[in-house]
């Protein structure tokens, strides 16, 4: 094997652990029997969500979650394998996309790694069913102004009664 191949080998490993680094969540699928058109609404999803979407060498792969201190994962790089590097600001956007899209084609989920924790596909799946930052807040706003507003009412209704 020349020299220059290796360089580039460890170019490719070395891009790959600069987006491992840049991520705050890696999930990875094996994208068997997804058509083209599925293909290309899937990746339209995800680059709408800012998630970047690569297919990678199982090699490359390999070291470069060796390198990034992601062990455990060997079991995972075996057959056609793609990436889907999360956004700092929404690191669940790529479990979301990809679960759908491996609930309505051949597709399957591999395994992510969120804010640095290993989930195996269960676990991707259930971080999918987390809703959205945005409906979050709104969840979370209602829960907080609902005692406030039962509150309201009733000093308001004993206010009433005694006028």
């Amino acid at each position: 094997m020349s020299e220059h191949n290796i360089d580039q080998r460890k170019a490719y490993v070395a891009n790959v652990v600069e987006k491992m680094n840049n991520a705050a969540s890696v999930v990875l699928v094996d994208y068997r029997g997804i058509n083209v058109e599925q293909d290309t609404a899937m990746r339209k999803a995800l680059r709408e969500a800012g998630v970047e979407y690569r297919v990678i060498k199982n090699s490359a792969l390999s070291r470069a979650f060796e390198q990034t201190g992601n062990n455990g994962y060997d079991e995972y790089f075996f057959g056609p394998t793609a990436a889907a590097f999360g956004p700092k600001d929404d690191p669940i956007a790529p479990c979301r996309i990809l679960t759908e899209y491996s609930g309505k084609t051949p597709m399957k989920v591999k395994c992510g790694v969120v804010e640095g924790k290993k989930f195996d596909e269960n676990g991707v799946k259930s971080l999918a069913a987390i809703p959205e930052k945005p409906v979050l807040l709104a969840q979370l706003l209602g829960l907080l102004t609902s005692p406030m507003r039962s509150l309201a009412i009733a000093v308001s209704e004993v206010a009433k009664q005694k006028a």
